[in-house]
């Protein structure tokens, strides 16, 4: 006779389930700890000071703090060298995020091609100047486009990089020199993981590698490319350290040059209640772009 094991099924059941929520709670709070501090607390706390405002009684009376309401935004809409910054980074997301794309998009092609000898080299090669701060960068680019300190005299002395008209693009070259590698490797992981059977499909159709790689390769790294676009999307309105470099060398970046640098200076006036009202409004704008574009890439993918 079988023995009767029914009752004890739902109680292993049970245990076990005990088990898996004690596991999934020690690798969750960790995270989640780590995220209300250090992601969640922060916005509220910027969310908090931008309702803020200061009052004083009196000319010399000290400074207070009080709930000011809409007070801070209202002002952020009326602060004209916020918005031109906003529209001069958004001016050099329009040009720089499609040509960095479009150079790291035909680098993990010519890497992914079988044609190329070296890949792992030139592969190292491409990615090295991620491995550079962004201000190093910055002052190493710095120092090629003035006129008195680059070695390439010939060139620096016919063409003002530092310029008024000039200088956002050649803040776009040093951006571009340091991320596109990065963007490259995202796109050539894609290309690995496409089946190698699809190359031999199209080979013995009798496609070459210029086919192939426009009729199946790009199609197929699309969301690598939407990957990548939102990232640097996200990276030009919070463009800081290039342009506060370039202050030191070119009088045409201000302290009102980009969103990140206006809120900066802001801040260090100090008027921590406007530069958090500033930030805020930014992160929002930086959500609602990056949201949209997403949304307008699927919706094309899709069709």
């Amino acid at each position: 006779m079988a023995p009767d094991t029914g009752g004890r099924e739902p109680a292993v059941r049970a245990s076990r389930a005990v088990r898996h929520r004690g596991a999934l709670a020690v690798f969750l709070v960790p995270f989640g700890a780590l995220f209300v501090l250090f992601y969640l607390v922060p916005i509220l706390y910027a969310i908090y000071q931008s309702l803020l405002t200061v009052e004083r009684e009196g000319t010399f009376g000290p400074a207070v703090q009080v709930f000011g309401g809409l007070t801070q935004y209202i002002a952020v809409f009326q602060n004209e060298p916020f918005w031109a910054s906003i529209g001069r980074v958004l001016l050099f997301g329009v040009v720089q995020v499609p040509i960095m794309l479009g150079v790291a998009l035909v680098l993990a092609l010519l890497l992914d091609s079988p044609l190329v000898r070296g890949s792992k080299f030139f592969r190292l090669a491409f990615f090295a100047p991620y491995a550079v701060p962004s201000v190093i960068a910055a002052i190493m680019w710095g120092f090629l486009y003035s006129p008195n300190l680059s070695p390439f005299t010939a060139v620096t002395g016919a063409v003002d990089f530092l310029s008024a008209d000039a200088v956002l693009w050649s803040i776009a070259n040093v951006v571009t020199w340091v991320y596109v590698g990065y963007n490259m490797l995202i796109i050539y992981s894609a290309l690995l993981s496409i089946p190698q059977e699809i190359y031999e499909a199209a080979r013995l159709d009798g496609a070459n590698q210029f086919r192939i790689a426009l009729s199946i390769k790009i199609p197929l790294v699309v969301p690598a490319l939407v990957l990548t676009g939102i990232f640097s999307i996200i990276g030009t309105l919070q463009l800081l350290a290039e342009p506060q470099v370039f202050q030191s060398f070119s009088n045409a970046v201000t302290s009102t040059f980009t969103p990140n640098l206006t809120i900066y200076s802001t801040a260090s006036v100090p008027n921590i209640s406007l530069a958090a009202a500033m930030s805020v409004v930014l992160a929002l704008a930086t959500f609602v772009l990056s949201f949209t574009v997403l949304k307008l890439t699927q919706r094309r993918t899709a069709q």
